[in-house]
């Protein structure tokens, strides 16, 4: 197999040789049967990938694990693309195939790593999110807002309580140009809780509290029927009790 005698990153030359190498009859092979098809399974490939990553990362449509799983699916065909390409761009000589192919796969995913950081970064530089922005501006607003309430409630004239802690309301009337406060109590009314009262059991007739004894009659083991029960916790002020 004939080598080429021009490197990889002289293109023109390079290209130019290999349609030469293809078009030649005495030559065996036909390199661009090759590189033509592997160089369009590499872009359709990246092009997908790049596509997938941009719906999982950038948009959201798609979930981050399936997005690396259709990445790394995609991966493969991609690299063999660019193997084909290579190994018909250098007229079959395999270890230098394998070395374009490192250096075109390195340089691409270093490529997209580098594009995706300044998207990141040029699409949400010196921008404040918009639900901060908002939570931001609706708290200025309620406090303003409570400010001004404040305000109009210490200004006023007309007569009217205050709540202050440990001092109950206070009342202030202007008679005259005089101030005068009153403390008003307010009483608080608190409900102490009632004991549980005995029933009679409706089969054994045996008394007992249902609920000391897990709602069942201790003698004959009888379920406590549902209005016993709230006959048994209800308030003795309770009517019909």
């Amino acid at each position: 197999m004939p080598q080429s005698q021009y490197r990889a990153r002289q293109v023109g030359a390079k290209t130019h040789e290999v349609i030469e190498y293809d078009h030649d009859e005495t030559k065996p092979g036909k390199p661009l049967h090759i590189l033509v098809p592997g160089g369009l399974v590499a872009l359709a490939s990246l092009g997908v990938i790049v596509l997938v990553i941009y719906l999982t990362w950038f948009e959201g449509q798609l979930d981050q694990n399936t997005g690396i799983v259709l990445a790394a699916i995609l991966f493969p065909f991609y690299v063999g693309g660019v193997f084909l390409f290579s190994y018909g761009y250098e007229l079959y000589n395999v270890p230098r195939a394998i070395r374009l192919t490192a250096i075109i796969v390195f340089l691409t995913v270093a490529a997209v790593v580098i594009v995706a950081v300044l998207f990141f970064v040029l699409a949400g530089g010196g921008k404040l999110p918009e639900g901060s922005s908002k939570k931001r501006s609706s708290g200025g607003g309620s406090k303003v807002k409570a400010d001004i309430a404040s305000s109009s409630a210490s200004s006023s004239s007309t007569p009217r309580g205050s709540g202050l802690p440990g001092l109950g309301n206070v009342v202030v009337l202007g008679n005259m140009g005089r101030t005068h406060t009153r403390e008003v109590v307010t009483e608080k009314r608190v409900e102490v809780p009632v004991a549980p009262r005995s029933i009679d059991c409706p089969y054994c007739r045996r008394s007992y509290v249902p609920a000391e004894n897990n709602y069942a009659c201790p003698a004959c083991g009888a379920a406590t029927p549902k209005e016993l029960i709230e006959e048994s916790e209800a308030p003795k002020d309770r009517p019909g009790n």
